[in-house]
């Protein structure tokens, strides 16, 4: 059992975590410290820099900015440094907390990960490596709130021996607020459990002082229900039922007081069969005894005084509020904690219609509990032309308070002052909605501990100190068909729930154009939902069409467009004219024809503004509706009316410029840039291959959305197909290929409507590529055929090189050779005339590939050994892969298995290297035929199954050649069941697809079924 003094004193509290044995250390003077977001406290010298919580889960912070901590592990290993005080820790003592006796077998590795990650998201200079081990050195003492409660238990031991018990008292519940629940919550790891049990011990021991001074200070009748719940909660803590027997005997409840202690021993009788502690016994006889020194209390309560005016000015709440239930549990947990805190401050920001409102006054009316003075609200009309006065509030809100009119002075710096003093010592909540800025703010909220203000603005409140930020994001699609649902009727949405969920999409799960389009649809019974579908379905009415009686989306959208500066009314107008789900800031100066800085700084406020989102560092997206309205405000406002069409060139001209230099980067010497069309942006200057790739494939969206927008733009469609095929590799890496492909189609109709042979031979051509990739070998070749007639009409070198080269792989599939080393011959002659050397590499590698199985063994060798020798005096990586591939097929067939081996594993690491999945399965493939030639059927089932997990090139027609070299393997190791399975799916898909292969597998499973 617990030990403890004797009543009525309590020993200083002199031990705290992390340092066993040692004295708490003293923190800075109680004066400056002041709440934040967080629930921890720091000094005005440590705003914006790091801050840190481990009285609860794991938390850090940039200023008013939650950061990520990572895994649980490497919240772990945060937690160990944390708790180090600035010592350092090395790598064995922090594997051993983290993993214990069980660490893996990388776990020095993994140590060293999770320590890069967190300096990336740190402070420079922060987590330091020191002596083999690492270590973070707060820069200031009130950064963690553990040593804040560290600091305020020291300041409240002294307040207690010097004789100031009230403010002891104060100091004991701002540190016992710092707890957020279970310290380290999630965090694994022995080190962590040893803390958090060490850490709720001491929480216990900072509380039962707290409440033995509440007893000191005549607070007993308050103490009981306290001591109630908490006996309750911890039968065997003897100290707390000492303290509420103490309490009851105070508040003139003898017989319960002993009651307790009858509890008490009983329990510890029946539980652990021991006696109650001396001092409890002690206690029992002195209640027994009427004891006049054990009534007695240092510090009488203060009088009491009259009831204050309590203001209730909330707005009633929406009967049908719907969803946002960790935003309600966030909010509420912060109000509900301002108890004894310095006042909180929450700021709630997001488009016009998200809610914002909505949720600030369904917190705060479940928040009214912990308000017992009262509610203030105001709406600040921060959208207006004139918005509220701060000195006009104040006005108001103190003649809510209670102040005469006569006792309210002019200024408004005099008025603030009065608010503050009168609301010192109670506990009021007050709603700032609406609001302008932080500057409108300030003035209006409270001063006290005790007291909380909710602010809602369509502006982000990073100037508001302190206050906790909430980004309020549209509703998830469940949240918003449940709320369309409770104002419609669960019977009409229910029998026609696809329709429903159009009607929300279309509304972009923005609550207030839900809410508007589900009044509407409730107001007019002879309406489906599919009547209100299809009516929302038309993008250029679909603004129009959500408004109801005095509520708007567009006039919504109008507030915040109106308040922006001329430059910024443009940069929204004019991006709003992009396709695709975001753009990048290099894309979006483009496309203002601006410096980055100067985009930047415009794309910013209009983030500040809720009319813009920050998808992620240097990217921004539209909401749909706000799209929408920023592209009508482009047909109203822009002039000259050709400001919108060159906005959108400039767009496409970054794309193709950067496109063509990161094919140029890929591929030296590959004469596609030259015959691309001429763009007036330069576009981004690109230093190495690998950074070329990461700007490609960061863009892929947007840069195809770019693509199927300018298909229909006058004079864009040239420039649209060459940025298709100089944006090639998304093809090829199979992540983006549905895009592709439909860009591809939108591409060919749209230069077939156009009577474009150029233009139609070229988007063919990437057509053939995407149906080649997929095994559609019959439709790519006729998109061939077309692209080579398009291009002798044009004269155009580019597809009469790359068209023949594709139609000779294809027949290479097809297994018509002989059909496919003409298509191959006539490409190298084209590609000669040309002057590609890229592109003649290719189709000798290719030719290659046709000699194999024609038997022509030597020559196969020798063409693909040609092809390597130009991709390696080009110094292409990528193409030298597709040459070493080829080889490798050449080598297998003639029987020279190591070098084949050799050739393919290089060809792996290189497609790896270069983001090529497609190309690294059908690697794969080869490497488990070469093996199976070399009878190695383990290592050829290995590489099977990687290819299948992997695809390829060829998609279904590929999965099955895969299958059938699986099957051959399984059959090799004793497993003829599964063997028959594999080929038994490859005979299916050959069979739907008229492969020439079905033989082969039939002929397979004959001999089994004869074995």
């Amino acid at each position: 059992m617990d030990g403890g003094p004797a009543i009525p004193h309590q020993p200083r509290v002199s031990d705290g975590p992390g340092t066993p044995g040692a004295a708490a250390p003293t923190g800075a003077a109680a004066p400056a410290r002041t709440a934040t977001s967080a629930g921890t406290a720091t000094s005005a010298g440590a705003v914006g820099d790091n801050r840190f919580a481990v009285l609860g889960p794991i938390r850090a912070w940039r200023g008013g900015q939650a950061l990520p901590s990572g895994s649980p592990q490497q919240r772990a290993l945060l937690a160990a440094l944390l708790l180090r005080d600035g010592r350092t820790a090395t790598a064995p003592e922090l594997i051993d907390a983290i993993w214990g006796e069980d660490p893996p077998q990388q776990a020095l590795a993994t140590i060293r990960t999770y320590a890069s990650r967190l300096r990336k998201v740190l402070d420079p200079g922060l987590l330091v490596s020191d002596a083999g081990g690492y270590a973070i050195r707060l820069r200031h003492q009130e950064s963690l709130d553990l040593a804040i409660a560290r600091g305020l238990a020291s300041d409240a031991e002294r307040a207690r021996t010097a004789g100031d018990r009230a403010l002891a008292r104060t100091l004991l519940a701002r540190a016992l607020d710092l707890w957020d629940g279970e310290p380290l919550a999630g965090v694994p790891g022995p080190h962590a459990e040893t803390e958090r049990t060490r850490l709720t011990e001491w929480r216990f021991q900072l509380l039962e002082t707290r409440l033995d001074l509440d007893l000191e200070v005549g607070q007993h009748a308050e103490a009981v229900s306290e001591l109630t719940a908490l006996t309750a909660a911890h039968p065997l803590r003897e100290r707390l039922r000492e303290l509420l027997m103490l309490a009851l005997y105070r508040s003139g409840r003898q017989a319960e007081a002993l009651a307790v202690y009858a509890d008490t021993r009983r329990l510890l009788a029946d539980e652990l069969g021991v006696d109650p502690r001396p001092e409890l016994s002690v206690l029992q006889q002195r209640i027994l005894n009427a004891d006049a020194e054990l009534a007695r209390t240092e510090d009488p309560a203060p009088a009491a005084t009259p009831a204050p005016v309590r203001p209730a000015q909330l707005p009633a709440t929406v009967p049908d509020f719907t969803g946002r239930t960790p935003f309600v549990s966030e909010l509420g947990e912060i109000l509900a904690g301002s108890d004894g805190q310095v006042m909180a401050v929450s700021a709630l920001a997001g488009i016009g219609g998200v809610g914002k409102t909505t949720l600030a006054v369904h917190v705060a009316h479940a928040a009214r509990p912990h308000f017992p003075d009262g509610q203030l609200y105001v709406d600040l009309q921060g959208t207006e032309p004139r918005p509220a006065l701060p000195e006009a509030v104040l006005g108001s809100f103190l003649r809510a308070l209670g102040t005469p009119d006569s006792a309210i002075p002019d200024s408004a710096a005099d008025r603030a002052a009065l608010y503050r003093s009168t609301l010192d010592g109670r506990r009021v909540l007050v709603l700032l909605d609406n609001a302008r800025d932080a500057a409108q703010v300030r003035p209006l909220l409270p001063g006290t501990a005790g007291c909380a203000a909710l602010v809602t603005s369509r502006v982000r409140m990073s100037g508001l100190a302190g206050a906790h930020l909430v980004d309020l994001d549209v509703m998830s699609p469940e949240e918003a068909l449940q709320l369309f649902t409770r104002i419609v009727g669960s019977e009409r949405v229910g029998a026609e729930r696809q329709a429903a969920l159009d009607v929300v999409g279309a509304c972009g799960f923005l609550p207030l154009a839900i809410r508007i389009a589900a009044s509407r649809l409730a107001a007019r019974r002879t309406w489906t939902v599919s009547v209100l579908a299809a009516k929302l379905a038309d993008e250029r009415r679909r603004l129009d069409e959500l408004q109801s009686g005095d509520l708007a989306v567009k006039a919504t959208f109008e507030l915040g467009y109106g308040q922006l500066e001329p430059a910024q009314q443009r940069a929204f107008r004019l991006l709003g004219l992009a396709d695709g789900p975001d753009i990048s800031l290099p894309a979006a100066a483009a496309a203002l024809d601006l410096a980055e800085h100067d985009t930047e700084d415009l794309l910013e406020a209009l983030v500040d503004c809720s009319l813009l989102e920050s998808a992620a560092p240097g990217r921004y997206r539209f909401h749909d509706l706000v799209r929408l309205y920023a592209r009508a405000c482009a047909e109203r406002d822009e002039r000259p009316e050709g400001g919108r069409e060159a906005a959108l060139d400039r767009l496409l001209d970054f794309y193709l410029a950067t496109a063509s230099r990161v094919y140029a980067l890929e591929r030296p010497g590959d004469r596609l840039p030259a015959h691309l069309s001429e763009t007036r942006h330069p576009g981004l200057v690109l230093g190495e291959p690998r950074a070329a790739l990461d700007w490609l494939f960061a863009e892929a969206d947007p840069l195809l959305a770019c693509v199927r927008q300018s298909a229909g733009r006058p004079g864009a469609l040239r420039r649209a197909v060459d940025l298709l095929w100089a944006a090639k590799d998304l093809s090829e890496s199979g992540a983006n290929s549905k895009q592709y492909e439909l860009a591809a189609l939108t591409l060919c109709e749209a230069a077939r409507a156009a009577r474009d042979p150029r233009s139609e031979g070229r988007a063919r051509t990437t057509l053939t590529m995407v149906h080649l990739f997929v095994g559609r070998f019959a439709e790519a070749d006729e998109q061939a055929r077309q692209a080579m007639e398009l291009a002798r009409l044009a004269g155009d070198p580019l597809p009469s090189c790359w068209a023949p080269n594709d139609r000779g792989i294809i027949a290479l599939y097809q297994k018509r050779h002989e059909d496919g080393e003409r298509f191959l011959l006539e490409a190298i002659e084209n590609f000669r005339a040309d002057g590609n050397f890229i592109g003649e590499a290719s189709a000798l590698c290719n030719l290659s590939r046709i000699h194999v199985v024609l038997g022509r063994m030597s020559s196969a060798i020798d063409l693909a050994q040609q092809g390597i020798a130009i991709y390696d005096r080009m110094g292409l990586t990528l193409r030298l892969a597709n040459g070493r591939y080829a080889l490798g097929i050449a080598l297998t067939q003639a029987g020279r298995l190591a070098e084949a081996l050799d050739q393919l594993g290089e060809a792996l690491s290189l497609f790896h290297d270069n983001r090529q999945p497609l190309w690294e399965g059908v690697t794969h493939f080869r490497l488990a035929e070469a093996h199976l030639a070399a009878q190695r059927p383990a290592l050829a089932a290995k590489h099977a199954e990687q290819a299948i997990a992997l695809r390829g090139i060829g998609g279904e027609w590929r999965r099955a050649t895969v299958l059938t070299v699986l099957g051959k393997a399984l059959r090799r190791l004793g497993q003829p069941d599964r063997a028959r399975a594999c080929w038994r799916d490859a005979e299916a898909v050959f069979l739907q697809l008229g492969s020439a292969e079905l033989a082969e597998v039939q002929a397979l499973l004959a001999s089994e079924l004869a074995a």
